[in-house]
């Protein structure tokens, strides 16, 4: 029960599939296959299933981990490397990436986003298969279902948990 000048916050859960290759995309069919397969794992009885969506880009795109992002180090040199860092990123791309190299400023080396270490992880993507508030006891998906869905989908794919 909410009280009288107390604020509660609610918070949302999000499971994203992403291709392993940043620039890669499904054709139309095979993404809804995907998709009714990550709605068929999460649905149970009277659950809702809009959460679960295709959604296409492009260009390559942030896909975080919302507060679950806690530490970004580099490649090169293995310095933590300040949130904000990637937030101005993302800003000065806000409708996607046309290209994933960027430099880093520990170091001051260039290099691809995609072999900076992200914890927990992060990806760039040009699709993504999004589940939010997903309602099972395991939230993430283990290997064999990763297997199934690389399989509709005809691509490799990675999973990023993300809360905002």
């Amino acid at each position: 029960m909410l009280q009288p000048g107390r604020i509660e916050f609610v918070s949302d859960d999000y499971i994203r599939l992403i291709p392993t290759d940043p620039a890669w995309q499904p054709k139309p069919h095979d993404a809804a296959a995907a998709v009714a397969y990550v709605t068929g794992l999460f649905a149970g009885p009277g659950d809702d299933v809009w959460a679960v969506e295709a959604q296409f880009y492009d260009r390559p795109t942030v896909v975080d981990a919302g507060m679950y992002l806690e530490r970004i180090t580099c490649p090169r040199c293995g310095a933590d490397i300040a949130l904000d860092w990637l937030g101005d990123l993302v800003r000065a791309n806000s409708t996607g990436f046309d290209r994933l190299d960027a430099r880093v400023p520990c170091c001051n080396a260039v290099g691809s986003l995609t072999d900076v270490r992200f914890e927990d992880p992060i990806g760039f993507a040009r699709f993504v298969v999004s589940a939010m508030n997903a309602t099972r006891a395991k939230y993430e998906l283990d290997t064999e279902e990763l297997t199934q869905v690389a399989g509709l989908l005809g691509h490799p794919v990675m999973q990023i948990i993300a809360r905002y």
